[in-house]
């Protein structure tokens, strides 16, 4: 990076305009998603992909973010500063109308930013909008200027507040959300971290720290000269690796392109995808680029040097070529175009050429020089293909049997009578007794019951061979009809709910935990859609004379205990039965539930599923990257890093965020 830092180029008239902020605070989801968690922490990232766009046009090398004592959020870079000159066609500050107007922000001009983070380009005026105040300070031109906003609006003109030091400059951007819109939330510092470590990876020029003011102070600071070498060995941790990563990288038809790979003894598929910094979930033309020419690149290679067993009749598929494979796949579009579900799927098709060329190119360069690396390759991949090969006589003898056709669903499936997926909802339930309850107390014109026995299978450690002999698996691979890893269709599943529900002990978060992974390894894509949730079932129950509460952990049974007037210090996790104040005029009955089959139909019901009482928690893929990591050290072979996750996230086993 530059010491001397470019301003002459980005100024007022770098900043263009596409007007209307009203309808930010109206429709707020629009813009960032929801206004939960997910949205909340949203916030945080669209200011920070500004200083990321500074970095990418090679103008900032590091980004501080603070969680401060009072929950607002401050963000700070060494770039360039935003403008504070007169915006030739706003007449006011550049400074104010980037904050202030949807839409405006120097992304739009090519000449200022070549490629851009901001996926929607709403940037900071959106934050700005959506922050009960937010106060900017920018280091510019030897002097630092400031200006504040309430929900959106300038309080006043943006004003010179000192000097900057010879050649400091940068933008610092300090918000709290409003509670109008959010109407409770809290940051959390490992949310945020992961954003940004995933940051720091793949702009391996950047030092990111972020700091927690609140309790503990905790901080990281992350700083990869590595860059996706390292992100892979990150991914990679608790797996063998089969050799060293990997690493390509070049430009084609004006597109950086940026990709790190290896193999290891596993046997699921790892891809991520980035463009501009932004995870791809659902792919896009980049990565159909990198599958081809791994396909092509190895199945020419083999062929060329004899590894294909003499008189084989098993050919190599792409499938084969990615099972155990871990990659990160970044590329920088100058106008991508993107499309899908959730618009993070890339549709440019000049990308799909470029990174089809330039995998090609090297592949075949790395492997020509590296043939024992490419011979270890083949031989897994040959290895995958066989078992694949086991697995589809495994599925044509079933379907031959019935046993996998949707015509002929499970027995103890308990099925609903409304047909349309979308009103239908499947509840997978721990243990025939919880089955059983549940059933009795459903509503069977839209709910449907599963009840599982005992633990599925470990996925993690399984191949598709081994997965399609478990009892378990294939009664809900039938149930939702959808079909299984590479043939999944989620337009044919049964329902548009899957909800499982297990008990709240720690066999119950594992069985839930075994459950998350299939589903996660081998249908994703209901992960994708918003298809999964987690069941909440009460711990505890609650009885005052005629009135009933229930808790769903011990912080909410010490709150309806404390409106109760009840001593909660008295209401131990083991009580039942009579818990009364001294000097209290009635008795408080605390029941604990060990787990869902003490409760009867009306009560699980009740509980846990109408859908205008429950509580259910949806399963989302924030960071793919973040999910797979959590699922390899939860269920791979690594003891230590198992034992160490679960002590840091003990506090959160009940509602972890996958």
């Amino acid at each position: 990076m530059s010491d001397e830092k470019n301003t002459a180029e980005y100024s007022a008239k770098s900043i263009n305009v596409l007007k209307g902020l009203e309808a930010v605070r109206k429709r707020p989801a629009m813009y960032i998603g929801d206004v939960g968690t997910r949205g909340l922490h949203h916030l945080v990232n669209e200011v920070v992909d500004n200083s990321i766009d500074e970095a990418l046009a090679g103008y900032a090398d590091n980004i501080v973010i603070i969680i401060n004592k009072d929950d607002s959020v401050t963000v700070e870079d060494n770039g360039r500063g935003i403008p504070v000159d007169m915006h030739p066609e706003e007449k006011k500050s550049a400074l104010e109308v980037v904050m202030t107007v949807l839409h405006a922000g120097g992304k739009f001009d090519k000449n200022t930013y070549k490629v851009s983070g901001g996926l929607h380009g709403v940037g900071v005026s959106v934050v700005n909008a959506l922050s009960e105040w937010l106060q900017v300070e920018v280091k510019r031109d030897g002097k630092v200027y400031f200006q504040e906003y309430k929900r959106g609006v300038a309080v006043k003109p943006v004003k010179e507040i000192g000097k900057a030091k010879k050649n400091e400059s940068g933008t610092k951007t300090t918000f709290y959300p409003d509670k109008e819109i959010f109407k409770s939330f809290k940051f959390k510092f490992d949310t945020l971290a992961e954003r940004m470590r995933e940051l720091a990876y793949l702009n391996k020029n950047i030092t990111i720290k972020i700091k927690d003011e609140r309790n503990g102070g905790e901080e990281e600071t992350f700083h990869f000269k590595g860059g996706l070498i390292e992100f892979v060995k990150y991914l990679d941790e608790t797996r063998e690796p089969l050799h060293k990563t990997i690493y390509i990288e070049g430009e084609k038809d004006n597109t950086p392109i940026e990709i790190a790979f290896q193999y290891s003894d596993t046997y699921s598929e790892n891809i991520f995808s980035y463009v501009n910094n932004i995870n791809t979930h659902e792919g896009g033309t980049h990565l159909v680029g990198f599958k081809t020419a791994l396909t092509r690149t190895f199945n020419n290679y083999a062929s060329k040097n004899g590894l294909i067993k003499e008189g084989s009749k098993i050919n190599l598929t792409g499938d084969d070529f990615r099972e155990g494979l871990t990659a990160v796949i970044s590329v920088k579009v100058a106008e991508p175009q993107f499309e899908g579900q959730t618009k993070t799927k890339l549709g440019n098709s000049e990308t799909k050429s470029a990174v089809e060329t330039l995998v090609g190119e090297k592949l075949a360069e790395f492997l020509e020089e590296n043939p024992s690396v490419g011979k270890k390759i083949i031989e897994k991949c040959m290895r995958a293909a066989e078992a694949r090969e086991a697995a589809r006589k495994a599925r044509d003898l079933a379907r031959r049997k019935n046993a996998l056709d949707s015509m002929n669903l499970p027995g103890k499936l308990a099925d609903c009578s409304i047909t349309d997926p979308e009103h239908c909802e499947v509840y997978i339930v721990e243990g025939d007794s919880a089955g059983g309850s549940a059933k009795q107390g459903r509503d069977r014109r839209f709910q449907a019951i599963l009840p599982l026995k005992g633990k599925i299978l470990n996925v993690e450690k399984a191949n598709m061979n081994k997965i399609l002999e478990n009892n378990e698996i294939k009664a809900i691979i039938s149930a939702i009809g959808a079909g299984l890893g590479a043939d999944f269709d989620s337009t044919k599943a049964r329902y548009g709910k899957i909800i499982l529900m297990t008990d709240a002990d720690v066999d119950g978060s594992h069985i839930r935990t075994l459950l998350l992974t299939f589903i996660y390894r081998h249908m994703q894509e209901l992960i994708n859609q918003g298809k999964v949730y987690i069941a909440q079932p009460p711990l505890y129950k609650i009885k005052k004379g005629k009135e009933e509460f229930y808790a769903f952990d011990d912080g909410e049974r010490d709150e309806i205990l404390k409106r109760l007037k009840v001593n909660s210090k008295s209401a131990t996790e083991e009580v039942k039965g009579e818990v009364e104040e001294e000097g209290s005029i009635k008795g408080v009955t605390i029941s604990r539930y060990k787990g869902l089959g003490e409760m009867n139909p009306e009560q699980l019901w009740e509980t846990t599923m109408n859908p205008e009482t429950r509580t259910v928690l949806q399963v989302t893929l924030e960071s793919a990257a973040a999910a797979d990591k959590i699922f390899e050290t939860l269920m791979g072979d690594a003891v230590e890093p198992r034992r160490e996750f679960i002590e840091k996230n003990a506090k959160y086993v009940r509602n972890l965020d996958i």
